[in-house]
């Protein structure tokens, strides 16, 4: 592993490669201060806009993918690190085209899913068309390691980017792009190898657990994760490994998608970065002769270069889709085939784009921004306030606690994201005491959620807002009428139901579920406050000696789950019990 750059500083690093996106392809901009680089509005007809994103340090994925017949917009965050909610919102609401619909399009990791979930649902709730595909096609973790959170998203992402771009730019309707975009989701298998780790710019070389001379990592993750296997092996052993974890039916653990020689299928060979070209070739010309001697395979198109990367990852993937039909009126190898003009897509910038010069960019300025939609449900503020400022000082006090909890079993940062949420939120109530409408007044709170908490309890806990604002607005009628147990408790299902959609934690998964559940069930079933929030205390407790299903234990492990409760869990139990000693 190399810890020497040319750019040490990330910041100024990330914003000068997005920057080159447009120095590289004229029909493309950048918003530097929310890191979106977005298709100009001169560029293309309207269309369904397509938008996706990540961590930076996967380029060419996903600014250099942003271009006529591919991306819409991509949105970037730190090295490794997903972006936040607010940016992928402004992308959404401030950068591209909405007529048509918008189909967002992330790979299945946590921060991911949540904050692009999160912007999308604060987009459905300002009246937008839009839909979302989680990608997961990583044949490295195998279904009991990956467990609920289940499959990586890896480089035949770009493989939905590009065919679904391509039908989008045909003018099709955003029905069918997100159809053709699930299909080609779920007939994709991948893994990648690498011989050694990568360093971060920016970051203290630590003493990483280094791959030995001759070992590779099979299916090492593009964050550095660890791989299903480390083998000391050459080539030709390292691709048969590798087509077995993604073709073998017999292996239940990994028999995620059934192709066989009869199939028509896209092979795509994906450099993580540190592979010479040369290299790369050989190993291209070895992944094909082991497709077709060991399993009858002959790709019907084989596409060889860098997609997504991992830094300067010594390593490659391989990504395998089946064709089939879509049902959308076009084949899906025709909508491969379609040119883009894109920087990081194999198609050259036509002759006629280079010479006609940039008129047009899509101001921030200039989009309104989305109304808080009254519900015509009302509220006491003055008592909202206080029962919410006890709940919220209960989670302050609390705090110590919760940090100690999560530093058991977590990486300790559970109790200052709620402290610093509760803090932001106090604040805010001792502004908003003359807002008596019920979805106006979660709105604001959700606003501070979104700008002063982030992770993923930040993120949970935003999508669980919007949904819950919406939630009341669903139940609006033309008269106003007074905020009953009842309508809470039925906003609240909704809420509920809505993350249910973005995370796969549920009761027993040891997370906050275990306290949220009970005290939604409780409150539609009796409307009681007290008696809901003494059974969101008494999931809580039950979450100490339960074994973790979803987050960082899942990968980690460990036996702290033993002694203490779920901080999560316990941080929000304290808030109800606040909430319903601040009500009486």
């Amino acid at each position: 592993m190399s810890a020497k750059h040319f750019i040490n500083d990330p910041t100024h690093l990330v914003l000068s490669a997005l920057k080159s996106i447009t120095l590289t392809n004229p029909t493309t901009a950048l918003d530097t201060q929310n890191k979106i680089l977005y298709l100009r509005p001169d560029a293309a007809k309207p269309q369904v806009s397509i938008i996706s994103g990540g961590g930076s340090g996967h380029e060419p994925s996903f600014a250099a993918f942003v271009g006529p017949g591919l991306l819409s917009a991509a949105v970037a965050g730190t090295i490794f690190a997903s972006p936040s909610a607010e940016q992928i919102r402004r992308c959404i609401l401030q950068r591209v085209e909405k007529s048509k619909g918008v189909l967002v399009v992330v790979m299945n990791y946590t921060g991911d899913v949540l904050n692009f979930g999160m912007a999308v649902e604060k987009a459905k709730a300002a009246g937008f068309e839009v839909e979302m595909v989680v990608m997961a096609d990583d044949a490295g973790v195998g279904r009991s390691k990956g467990g609920k959170v289940g499959r990586r998203g890896i480089a035949g992402t770009v493989l939905v980017h590009k065919i679904a771009g391509a039908l989008a730019a045909s003018g099709a309707a955003l029905k069918d792009v997100y159809l053709v975009a699930k299909v080609v989701a779920e007939n994709t298998v991948s893994i990648g190898s690498s011989l050694s780790h990568v360093h971060v710019p920016g970051r203290e070389a630590g003493e990483e657990d280094e791959l030995k001379k001759d070992e590779v990592e099979i299916g090492m993750g593009i964050h550095n994760e660890d791989g299903s296997e480390r083998a000391t092996t050459d080539l030709p052993g390292t691709v048969k490994t590798m087509l077995k974890y993604m073709l073998d039916q017999s292996d239940k653990e990994r028999a995620f998608i059934d192709i066989s020689k009869s199939d028509e299928t896209v092979l795509l060979v994906n450099n993580l970065g540190g592979v010479s070209v040369l290299e790369l070739g050989g190993i291209t010309t070895e992944i094909v002769n082991q497709l077709g001697s060991d399993y009858g395979i002959k790709p019907v198109r084989i596409l060889s270069g860098t997609f997504m990367t991992s830094l300067n990852g010594l390593g490659f993937s391989i990504s395998l889709l089946r064709l089939t039909d879509a049902g959308v009126g076009k084949p899906l190898l025709e909508l491969l085939d379609a040119p883009a003009e894109a920087a990081g897509w194999a198609a050259p910038i036509k002759t006629s784009t280079w010479t006609k010069p940039p008129t047009e960019t899509r101001e921030a300025s200039q989009d309104a921004e989305v109304e808080s939609k009254p519900s015509n449900i009302s509220i006491d503020p003055a008592q909202a306030s206080k029962a919410l400022n006890a709940a919220l000082d209960r989670v302050i006090k609390a705090e110590p606690d919760i940090t100690r909890y999560d530093t058991v079993v977590g990486d300790g940062d559970c109790g200052i994201g709620l402290k610093r949420g509760a803090e932001g939120v106090k604040q805010h109530l001792g502004k908003s005491s003359s807002v008596k409408d019920a979805a106006q007044f979660v709105d604001g709170i959700t606003s501070v959620i979104e700008t002063d908490m982030d992770g993923t309890s930040g993120a949970l806990y935003a999508i669980f807002l919007n949904a819950l604002a919406n939630g009341l607005r669903q139940q609006s009628s033309g008269e106003s009428k007074p905020a009953s147990p009842a309508i809470w408790a039925k906003a609240l299902q909704t809420a509920s139901e809505s993350l249910s959609s973005y995370t796969p934690a549920r009761p027993g998964d040891r997370t906050l579920i275990d306290a949220l559940s009970p005290f939604v069930e409780e409150l539609t079933k009796s409307g009681d406050v007290s008696k809901s929030a003494q059974a969101a205390d008494e999931g809580s407790k039950k979450t100490k000696g339960m074994k973790a299903s979803l987050g960082r234990t899942v990968y980690v492990g460990g036996s702290g789950y033993e002694e203490v409760p779920d901080p999560g869990a316990y941080g929000l139990a304290e808030f109800f019990t606040g909430l319903a000693e601040g009500s009486r």
